[in-house]
């Protein structure tokens, strides 16, 4: 078994900042990338960024420069630091970590943007 643990979402004001994280703990022998997704009200879950375990990272063109995806791997967790949020940042946002044979999910942590 697999369990993630996600923490850091919340209410935000247009132009502020928050960090999410996701700690793996359970029976994962390996984790290789490790990453964010986010799914809004009515839309398809798309990638947010994405780290490699050789610490390359990969960003939707919409959180560039403002997003940071960040990884501790004696931990076992991954973490997404978010400046200058807007409303359209607004949606569920689910961890994601890539072991050997499979992916797994978290539960999801909701981040609003208030205008």
């Amino acid at each position: 078994q697999v369990q993630l643990a996600e923490s850091g979402g919340g209410l935000v004001q247009a132009g502020g900042s928050l960090r999410l994280s996701c700690a793996a703990s359970g029976s994962i022998f390996k984790i290789n990338a490790m990453g964010w997704y986010r799914q809004a009200p009515g839309k398809q879950r798309e990638l947010v960024a994405v780290v490699t375990s050789g610490g390359t990272t990969n960003y939707a063109d919409s959180v560039k420069v403002r997003f940071t995806i960040s990884r501790d791997n004696a931990k076992n967790t991954v973490y997404l630091q978010m400046n200058s949020l807007k409303p359209e940042d607004t949606a569920v946002y689910y961890c994601n970590v890539v072991g050997i044979i499979r992916s797994y999910w978290g539960q999801g942590t909701q981040v609003t943007v208030s205008s």
